[in-house]
């Protein structure tokens, strides 16, 4: 491992992808732009289809060689990266808050789950990866797992980093090679710094392609032969297109798509922990995580209280620029979220929502808002908003919230606060890949499963060993005699 004190300064990766070395991709270059300025950061370089397919080929063959190696020696290069990512954290973080709009507590929470990933991911290849079968044969019977080949890995903006090295470490761990496909907005952060810690943990070249683009190297990757399941992060029109695009190919994909997330708000809940927690759970990165608190659901008897609290701490975060200032929330991606969200509000108020605290911006910054007097149809009450909107109803009787809560189309997290015993009882009526009690619902730990359920996706893949294991490698079924086995022929 190369002992370097800047990651990104030499900027070989200036305007590159990453194919076998640094190079210029055969889609040009563009712009990486900081949201809180408008700013250019710096030069990504754009990939094609025609760049997918040479990455494929690529590591199709690297893979077979790095597969061969001793899982000692795998093990090891994941470590190194999971020291390089402790080593790098301030310069990665930086990019991070700059590139995405994220305040420095997100940013360091982001290097702290990579470096926690790769961790993980250093244990897998002398994780148990097989049984021994029963057989009624005279023969010793196995099932093992082995790599599935190449991986492709699609992620999105939002937590660049996490949502990238969550796949692309346990792929690699278990003798896999990756196609790594960013978001373009978020490149540096979600991808660049990936191929440098790769690099200098001591990978070998071909293993690990950056490959930014549009729509159509996602879907270049999906297609490519070489390629043998896809792991994709998005929301749930694209990871539909996604698994159309996979079945169409016979190929397995893992999706982690979008979530209306809820918190459930118990009577006798401690309403000023409750309103700090709903805060968090709503407004956090200007609500732009899909695990975002976008449903709260208080029991009649608190709800007034409850939404005079949140109401409150609404007002009183600050918004700004979080390279620049001590802010809680930073600015949204890009005009075309920001006018998403915003149209979200101003339609949920035309069929009667009011707008308790915020609703407005400026520029990209939103204010966090709170909305009330919401119905089933509302907007922002049914859709997954994905900004710093905190939508609050009542109910009256347990049953009335399961069924509340249920009637989403999505089920990725839910939060129940207050009473443990009431809220175990809930958790088992809930329809949901994560159920958190007395927490809000954003929570990630790299040895933890997550997934979704309904329109959030098909289900847990990844995260823990079990999950990565069924993920990113298949099973082979072998038998073996003594001697060769008699046949009637």
């Amino acid at each position: 491992m190369t002992d370097t004190t800047d990651l990104l300064g030499s900027e070989a990766w200036a305007g590159k992808i990453y194919l076998d070395g640094w190079r210029a991709g055969r889609g040009g270059a563009a712009d990486t732009v900081e949201p809180a300025t408008g700013e250019s950061l710096g030069s990504i370089g754009l990939a094609t289809s025609d760049d997918v397919r040479e990455a494929a080929t690529v590591a199709a063959t690297a893979q077979r060689e790095w597969a061969a190696r001793k899982p000692e020696e795998r093990a090891a290069v994941l470590r190194r990266a999971g020291l390089l990512w402790e080593q790098h954290a301030d310069e990665v973080g930086s990019w991070i808050i700059r590139e995405t709009g994220a305040i420095p507590p997100k940013a360091g929470l982001e290097t702290h789950i990579a470096a926690n990933e790769c961790f993980e991911a250093s244990a897998l290849p002398t994780h148990p990866q097989g049984e021994i079968l029963a057989t009624n044969e005279d023969r010793w019977s196995f099932a093992r797992r082995r790599p599935l080949g190449v991986v492709g890995v699609i992620a999105p903006f939002n937590f660049p980093l996490i949502l990238s090295i969550r796949a692309v470490a346990p792929a690699l761990a278990l003798g896999n090679a990756v196609l790594l496909k960013p978001d373009p907005r978020t490149t540096v952060a979600g991808g660049v710094t990936i191929a440098r810690v790769l690099e200098e943990a001591g990978l070998p070249r071909g293993l690990f392609a950056l490959l930014p683009g549009g729509a159509d190297v996602g879907t270049a990757i999906v297609e490519a032969p070489e390629v043998r399941t896809v792991a994709f992060t998005g929301s749930t029109a694209a990871g539909r297109a996604i698994g159309e695009i996979a079945a169409r190919h016979l190929k397995p994909v893992h999706l982690e798509l979008g979530g209306n997330n809820a918190m459930i708000v118990l009577a006798g809940a401690d309403l000023d922990a409750a309103a700090s927690a709903a805060a968090f759970g709503s407004f956090m990165h200007q609500g732009q995580i899909c695990m975002t608190t976008g449903r709260h659901l208080v029991h009649e008897s608190i709800h007034d209280d409850y939404v005079a609290k949140l109401a409150e701490k609404a007002r009183n975060l600050p918004v700004g620029n979080p390279a620049a200032d001590q802010v809680a929330l930073g600015p949204i991606i890009d005009e075309k979220q920001r006018d998403r969200i915003l149209d979200l509000v101003e339609r949920s108020t035309q069929a009667g929502a009011r707008v308790e605290a915020g609703g407005t911006a400026e520029g990209l910054f939103m204010k966090p808002t709170v909305l009330t007097g919401l119905a089933d149809d509302t907007p922002a009450w049914r859709d997954e908003i994905f900004g710093p909107v905190a939508p609050v109803r009542s109910f009256s009787t347990l049953d009335e919230a399961v069924e509340i809560v249920n009637a989403s189309e999505y089920g990725l997290s839910v939060s129940i606060l207050g009473d443990v015993g009431e809220a175990m009882k809930l958790a088992d009526r809930i329809d949901s890949g994560k159920v958190h009690i007395n927490e809000q619902t954003v929570s990630d730990e790299a040895n933890a499963p997550f997934g979704g359920t309904k329109n959030s996706g098909n289900g847990t893949r990844i995260g823990g060993a079990a999950a990565n294991i069924e993920s990113f490698t298949e099973t082979q079924w072998v038998t073996v005699r003594p001697e060769i086995a008699p046949y009637p022929f």
